[in-house]
C-alpha cells in the first residue's frame, strides 16, 4: 500500500489534495521525492512564517525538546511567560493572554469573554456577537456560526443562537441593539477573498462601539505576527480593540493560539482552560518566531520585501488584465481578484504543474501568503512561474 492509498483508506477526506510528497523545505521553497522544488506562495495557509526548516526556530525546537515539552498550566510556564510579556510590550496595548492551540480557539475564548462581559451578577444581559458577511472565524460549531458564510452553516446543527450578520461595516451599527455585546471582525478578510477593510470606517465604528459599551473583537489569526507589515493589523490600523486573536504564524508551524485582552480579570479560576495550550514546546516556537521577526522587521528587510513583491503583483496583474480584474490586498496577505472562478480553478492547476504553490479563497480570489522571510530571488521564480501558467490559460 503506498502512501496515497493509506491516505484514502484511513484519513476522512475533508480536504481536496494534491498527492504530493514534500521530504525537506528550505525558506519558500518545498522539495519533493525526486527533488523537483516548489515555490511555495502558502506558507501552509499563513503559518509557516519564518520559512521552512528556519535554522534559529529548529534549534530553539530541539534544544527545548530534550529539557521539557509539556507540564500543564497547573505550573508556571516560563516561555509562556516570556512571550506574553513580548506580545504585549510589543503590540503597545495593555492586555493579559491565554494561550491555545489554534485560531478556532482563540476565537472561541474571545466568544466566551465577551459572553461573561455581557452577564451581570451571574445573569445574561447581552450575549449577541455581531459579525461580518464572508467573515471566517473557525471549525467548531460555535466559530463556524460565528462566520458570516451562509454556505458554511449548511451542516452540523442544531447551532448555537446569538451571532447576528452585517452586510458590511456600514450596517454595523444598525444591527446593534440591547442585547449586543461584541461586534467581532477581521480587519483584511482571508477566506472571504483578501479584502482589507477600510481604515477610516474602522477607527469610526471602534469610537462608537465605545460609547455604547460593545467590545471589539478583531480577529488577527491570519493577519497577526507582521503579516500585514505589523506585529497586528490593528496596529497598522491604529485602532485598541477589546479582544485580539492569533494563531497561524505566531508558531511557524508549531501549533498555538492565543486570545489577549484589556479585560484583565475576565475569567475567574476554572472559566477557560486548554490541556496543551501555551505549553514549552508550542511557546519555544512563538519565542523564537517573534524575535527572528520583530529583528527582520527593525531591519527594514520586512517592509522592503513587501513593497518587492506588490511590485511583482501589480506588473502580472496588468498583463494578465484579461483574466485578472485586479490585485487586492496588504503586506504579505495579498491576492488576485479573477475575472471568472473557472479561470481561477485552471491557473491554480497549472500553477501546481509549474511548481508554485498558491490558494483558493472567496470571491474568485487567487490568494498568496508567501513566509514573511522570503527572498527575491524566491519571489522571482515564483512570478516567473505563475507567469507561464496565467499564459497556458490565455
Amino acid at each position: 500500500m503506498n502512501l496515497k492509498e493509506m491516505d484514502e483508506e484511513y484519513i476522512l477526506h475533508s480536504y481536496k489534495k494534491n498527492y504530493i510528497n514534500f521530504k525537506r523545505g528550505e525558506n519558500a521553497l518545498l522539495f519533493d521525492e525526486d527533488g523537483k522544488d516548489y515555490v511555495d506562495f502558502t506558507s501552509g495557509i499563513g503559518v509557516v512564517s519564518v520559512g521552512h526548516a528556519n535554522a534559529k526556530l529548529s534549534s530553539a525546537l530541539c534544544e527545548q525538546a530534550g529539557k521539557v515539552i509539556h507540564v500543564s498550566n497547573l505550573y508556571l510556564i516560563e516561555p509562556q511567560a516570556k512571550l506574553a510579556k513580548k506580545l504585549v510590550q510589543t503590540s503597545g496595548y495593555d492586555m493579559r493572554l491565554f494561550f491555545a492551540n489554534s485560531g478556532a480557539e482563540a476565537n472561541e475564548g474571545a466568544i466566551k469573554i465577551a459572553r461573561k462581559y455581557g452577564e451581570v451578577d451571574g445573569e445574561v444581559k447581552r450575549y449577541k456577537i455581531i459579525t461580518l458577511k464572508n467573515s471566517f472565524h473557525g471549525r467548531t460549531i460555535t466559530s463556524l456560526k460565528a462566520t458570516g458564510q451562509e454556505k458554511m452553516h449548511s451542516f452540523f446543527g442544531p447551532y448555537p443562537d446569538g451571532f447576528v450578520y452585517a452586510d458590511s461595516l456600514d450596517d454595523v451599527i444598525d444591527k446593534c441593539g440591547e442585547k449586543t455585546v461584541a461586534v467581532m471582525i477581521e480587519l483584511i478578510q482571508g477566506e472571504g477573498g483578501v479584502e482589507p477593510q477600510d481604515k477610516q470606517k474602522v477607527q469610526k465604528l471602534q469610537n462608537e462601539l465605545k460609547k455604547r459599551d460593545i467590545l471589539l473583537i478583531v480577529d488577527e489569526v491570519q493577519t497577526g505576527i507582521y503579516r500585514t507589515g505589523e506585529l497586528f493589523a490593528s496596529n497598522l490600523y491604529e485602532i485598541e480593540p477589546d479582544v485580539i486573536t492569533m494563531a497561524k504564524g505566531l508558531g511557524g508551524g508549531i501549533p498555538i493560539g492565543a486570545v489577549m485582552t484589556r479585560l484583565k480579570d475576565i475569567f475567574s479560576y476554572g472559566d477557560h482552560g486548554s490541556t496543551f495550550g501555551g505549553n514549552y514546546l508550542s511557546c519555544t516556537a512563538g519565542n523564537s518566531v517573534l524575535e527572528i521577526l520583530e529583528n527582520y522587521k527593525n531591519s527594514g528587510a520586512l517592509d522592503e520585501m513587501m513593497l518587492y513583491f506588490s511590485k511583482k503583483i501589480e506588473e502580472i496583474a496588468e498583463k494578465f488584465s484579461e483574466k485578472i480584474d485586479k490585485a487586492v490586498g496588504i503586506g504579505f496577505m495579498r491576492g488576485f481578484r479573477m475575472k471568472s472562478s473557472e479561470d481561477l480553478s485552471r491557473v491554480i492547476e497549472k500553477a501546481f504543474l509549474h511548481r508554485v504553490l498558491v490558494l483558493k479563497a472567496g470571491r474568485n480570489t487567487l490568494r498568496f501568503l508567501p513566509p514573511l522571510t522570503i527572498t527575491k530571488e524566491e519571489v522571482e521564480m515564483g512570478f516567473e512561474r505563475l507567469e507561464s501558467a496565467f499564459k497556458d490559460i490565455l
